[in-house]
């Protein structure tokens, strides 16, 4: 009884096994070289000492993180910027998943022109849209507040520019988008006839909104809240031109460090300090989507 004689892999298998490695090696090239780098730079700068007269010495010190956590300054910078985040999210939620559902239910052509439409936000650059909503708001000079008061209905401008009102209406704005196609990709998979079963059965609207469509939804609105959520807290255009130098983030604060006053290692500590806390955040959350939705995301 002759031995089984093993079979080796061909030339062509093995080349076709590296195949996905060598296709993907420009895309984590260039990962590495434009985002794991800079990060990993940023980091080590955070731990290294600054003076205006000595500039940065390459020594490594704990100064910077024992700045931003001790100084109350710092904490209200960054409790700002969580508090637009979450006023953003909710605002887009509330906004965005209604809005996702109507034109869920639109006809052709009315529904391509909508998401269009919705749409329209994200062709524009982010600069112009925030500086529309300054031309519309702004102070005395404000096209929607000159003309409410010349007809009377308010005594005064309302306020807008360097407000966080103004920043979370902006962003709001800027990110609604990315919170309806999310709401609305969950939806694609709600059958219209369920809905129809339901009222003919005798359910009311708030029923089938309730029971049927609200459970289909959830998924999508929470998997958008992740994203508007990431989008909100690391903005920088939307608050550095509706809020000025009179309300920073966390953003517009790094930026100052690293332009203003040279301070580099404070403002990479910073910035790293935002995107831990982003990490974090959005991970956590991410795992309680997969945990609890799971086979609804699938």
């Amino acid at each position: 009884m002759s031995a089984a004689v093993p079979s080796r892999a061909g030339p062509d298998e093995g080349r076709a096994s590296l195949a996905p490695y060598l296709l993907s090696l420009p895309a984590f090239l260039l990962f590495v070289g434009i985002v794991f780098i800079p990060i990993v730079m940023t980091v080590l700068l955070s731990f290294h000492d600054w003076g205006q007269y000595k500039g940065i010495e390459p020594v490594f010190i704990l100064k910077n993180w024992r700045e931003v956590w001790s100084d109350g300054y710092f904490h209200e910078m960054f409790a700002r910027t969580f508090r637009i985040a979450v006023a953003v999210t909710l605002l887009s939620a509330a906004l965005g998943a209604p809005e996702a559902y109507i034109l869920n239910r639109m006809r052709s052509p009315w529904r391509g022109i909508f998401l269009l439409v919705i749409l329209g936000p994200l062709l524009i650059s982010v600069v112009a849209r925030t500086l529309g909503w300054a031309l519309l708001f702004g102070g005395n000079s404000g096209v929607v507040n000159k003309a409410l008061m010349s007809l009377g209905v308010i005594s005064g401008p309302i306020p807008f520019m360097f407000t966080e009102t103004g920043v979370i209406v902006a962003l709001t704005h800027v990110l609604m988008p990315y919170m309806v196609l999310s709401v609305w990709a969950a939806l694609q998979r709600l059958d219209p006839q369920v809905e129809n079963a339901a009222a003919s059965l005798g359910a009311s609207q708030l029923t089938i909104l309730r029971r049927i469509v609200l459970p289909q939804v959830t998924p999508g609105v929470l998997s958008g809240a992740i994203i508007v959520f990431a989008l909100a807290a690391s903005a920088f255009a939307t608050p550095a031109i509706i809020g000025g130098r009179r309300l920073k983030v966390a953003s517009t604060l790094a930026y100052d460090e690293f332009l203003n006053t040279l301070n580099w290692p404070l403002g990479a500590a910073v910035a790293t300090l935002l995107l831990i806390a982003l990490i974090v955040i959005i991970v956590g959350s991410n795992r309680l989507v997969e945990r609890r939705y799971g086979e609804k995301l699938r």
